[in-house]
């Protein structure tokens, strides 16, 4: 899976393309030394909802029953810790629009978030 991410990664850096989204599960708990972190991607986009509402929608799938879903949260860090490690937050749980959430883009006009997506995507290794 992490060579088809850094396929796809670079592949769309040969096309020219400026920004790359990649979506990937226990992203923070894999890396959890920053260094690491930010040699894999430029910025954290958490996706996340409160504790209440994650636990509606996961016993609401087919399949998924409480056992289950403690095994699952059990490898995931705590909500706190992703959303202080993010760069950006989108918060699913709230009634506004995740647009409106996605373009606030945080921590000011000058922060090493909105830096790094300003500059052109760089080739991984990989």
């Amino acid at each position: 899976v992490t060579e088809e991410r850094a396929g796809f990664v670079r592949r769309a850096g040969e096309e020219g393309e400026w920004l790359v989204v990649v979506d990937v599960p226990l992203l923070l708990e894999t890396l959890r030394d920053e260094a690491a972190l930010r040699a894999e991607v430029d910025v954290v986009l958490l996706v996340s909802c409160s504790a209440a509402e994650q636990r509606r929608r996961c016993l609401a799938r087919p399949g998924m029953s409480d056992p289950k879903l403690q095994t699952i949260l059990a490898r995931q860090l705590p909500d706190a810790d992703k959303r202080a490690r993010a760069d950006f937050v989108v918060d699913t749980g709230r009634t506004s629009s995740c647009a409106s959430h996605a373009l606030r883009l945080g921590k000011g006009k000058g922060s090493p978030a909105r830096q790094r997506l300003a500059r052109p995507l760089q080739r991984r290794r990989g």
